[in-house]
This record gives C-alpha cells, structure tokens and sequence, in this order.
C-alpha cells in the first residue's frame, strides 16, 4: 500500500544510515564513515566512599549494646516504673471519700525509711510498721502516699511493697504479723518521743488488723495489712474517735485495686 506523501509534498530518498545534522558552520554534509559506530555510553561517576555511614551505624549499634547491658545489670528495684506503681494507690479525692474527710496529697516514697527506735528494741516493728524494719531489701518495687485533711486532724496512709515471688512476702508479712502481735506497749524515739499501746483484732496468714493508741493522748492509728500474690500491702488512719470504719473502707478499695 503507498505511502502518503509528507505535507510539504516531498518524499525523503532512503538512506542506508542515519545521518548527523548539519552542523551550523561547516558547510555541505559530509559522507557518513563507514562502518558507523555510535558513540559510547555515558560512563557513571565512581561512587564516592560510604564511610561515614558505616561510622554512623557503628555507633548506633554500640549505643543499643550498651543500653541493654545496663538494662540487664541493674538491679530489679531500678528497673520498677514508678508510674504503674502510683496508679494503684488511690487519689487523694478517693481517699478522701472513703474515710468521709477532705484530703490532700502529703509524703511519698519510693523506698522505705530507716525505722525508728523503739523503746523496747524488739518492738521496732510495731512503733515503725511501714519502715525498713518490716520491708526489709529486695523489694521490687515500693510505694507509699500519705495524705491529710487540712485541719490535720486525720492521716492517711497507703503502702505497697512487691517481693519477687510470694514467698519472700510471705517473710516479710510474717515479720510485720510477729512483730506486732508480740508487742504490748512501746515508746516510739524520734525528733518528739510519744508512748503508744498496741492491739491486735485479726491475725490470719495473710491477713493483719491492730490499732495503736497513743497514750495521753486522744488519738489512735487503725491499722490493716494483707498479703496479696508477691505484695504485702497496708493502710491506715490516723485520727482522733473511731477510725475502724473508715479504714474498713480505704483497705477494701485500695487492696482491691492494688492486688488485682
């Protein structure tokens, strides 16, 4: 079938090879050299060296190494995040509406006290029943707030102590428990001396109910601990009258919450 001719009506004669343009100032084209060979590709450039990259992943790698070594050879007390810990311990406004008085937030602590002295010795536990004196070390994580109402009329307190298996607590519950129970009266040595009484109402293995009543005075702490899994737990009220209820209810909301 014929061709149609181009629009300026000539036909272009074959050619066997393609031909360059005219170059502008060279005058009338010139044979094409055969055999036609057509110019080389374009060479890439050398790549430049990557050793600043390798340098940077070096370093990257020993700064993830190095981090988890750390990690690993701490101990598990600092390895404890102490936001989750304070999540279980209840707000002041929570608090506060479980013993029936306004409270705001007072001490906390991430790690138990020295105790206090105890006149007698042997009954250090009963004068100090959230110190180091029953929290003894190897805890995993600790965790105590203590609140008040603003006339200072009643305190509040809420401790958690996490051992790393149920046995250990299991320890540290029975030394709370024995300490208390086998100690009738105390003086309690600090920056003020105060004499106190101690009875216990409940005593169970897992379970721990006293008051200490401070003589001279109209004021007594309520007093209940329990063991929940690897956890001995505590709360009080501190405060003058009957506190036994509103403790009854600060201890099955906070236990509730923190063992669960």
């Amino acid at each position: 079938m014929p061709q149609s001719p181009p629009p300026d009506g000539e036909r272009t004669p074959a050619r066997p090879f393609p031909t360059p343009p005219d170059p502008p100032d060279w005058g009338p084209p010139q044979p094409h050299p055969w055999p036609y060979s057509p110019p080389p590709p374009p060479q890439p450039e050398p790549r430049r060296p990557r050793r600043h990259l390798w340098v940077v992943i070096a370093a990257v790698q020993f700064a993830v190494i190095a981090a988890l070594v750390a990690w690993i050879a701490w101990p598990a007390v600092m390895r404890a995040i102490p936001g989750a810990v304070r999540a279980e311990v209840l707000t002041p406004a929570e608090a506060g509406d479980a013993v029936g008085v306004p409270l705001h937030a007072g001490t906390s602590r991430s790690e138990p006290p020295p105790p206090p002295r105890a006149d007698p010795p042997e009954c250090a536990v009963a004068v100090g029943p959230t110190t180091q004196a029953v929290y003894a070390p190897g805890w995993t994580r600790f965790h105590s707030a203590t609140y008040q109402d603003s006339a200072e009329s009643a305190v509040v307190t809420q401790v958690i102590g996490t051992y790393p298996d149920r046995a250990r607590a299991t320890e540290v519950f029975g030394t709370l428990s024995d300490g208390v129970s086998g100690c009738d009266a105390a003086r309690r040595i600090g920056e003020t001396t105060s004499s106190w009484s101690y009875g216990v109402y409940t005593t169970s293995p897992d379970v721990l109910i006293w008051i200490g009543f401070q003589d001279g005075a109209p004021w007594a702490c309520f007093r209940q601990a329990r063991l929940e899994g690897s956890s001995v737990l505590q709360v009080s009220v501190c405060r003058a009258g009957d506190g036994a209820p509103a403790t009854a209810r600060l201890a099955e909301r906070f236990f509730g919450r923190a063992g669960a």
